[in-house]
């Protein structure tokens, strides 16, 4: 049997509302701290992480019925949110390249000057990174070859 072929992913999101889609894409991704930079000069934040493919868990074969016939699979993507004003973090430690950081969320709120926006990735643990920004401007795009891990990932229940 021939492996599965993956088509990547790209999107682009251009208002409060598509930074919805490219959130739920992005739940759960992996990366280290060193793996974001802004560069100020360009107004460009920029980072890679490993996504999860959510997208992949729930495959039907042609009778409807649910199977899985790949592993749990992570693609390393690049994100980056163009026109950033400003970048602050909280809870993170930008030099750390050890620790592993579980992006949640990515959260979007109108700005006081439209079509300036304030954008949050909010990590596991309490870390986020908040960037100011003059509009939404933010593309995501797998860059390279899929991976399998053991298991997928689990949040608990709020109740």
């Amino acid at each position: 049997m021939a492996p599965p072929r993956f088509m990547p992913l790209k999107l682009r999101a251009e208002d409060v509302e598509d930074i919805t889609v490219l959130s739920a894409c992005l739940q759960d991704a992996t990366l280290h701290a060193t793996d974001m930079t802004f560069q100020p000069r360009q107004r460009r934040f920029a980072l890679v992480l490993n996504r999860f493919r959510w997208e992949d868990e729930h495959l039907a074969d042609r009778q409807r019925l649910l199977i899985r016939a790949v592993p749990h699979v992570r693609v390393p993507a690049g994100l980056h949110f163009e026109g950033v004003l400003k970048v602050q973090t909280n809870g993170i430690d930008r030099q750390d390249a050890k620790t592993p950081l579980e992006l949640l969320s990515i959260m979007a709120e109108p700005a006081d000057e439209a079509p300036g926006a304030l954008l949050t990735l909010v990590f596991a643990g309490g870390g986020a990174v908040r960037l100011d920004v003059e509009c939404v401007d933010a593309q995501m795009q797998d860059i390279g070859q899929p991976y399998p891990v053991r298991h997928a990932p689990k949040h608990k229940e709020v109740s």
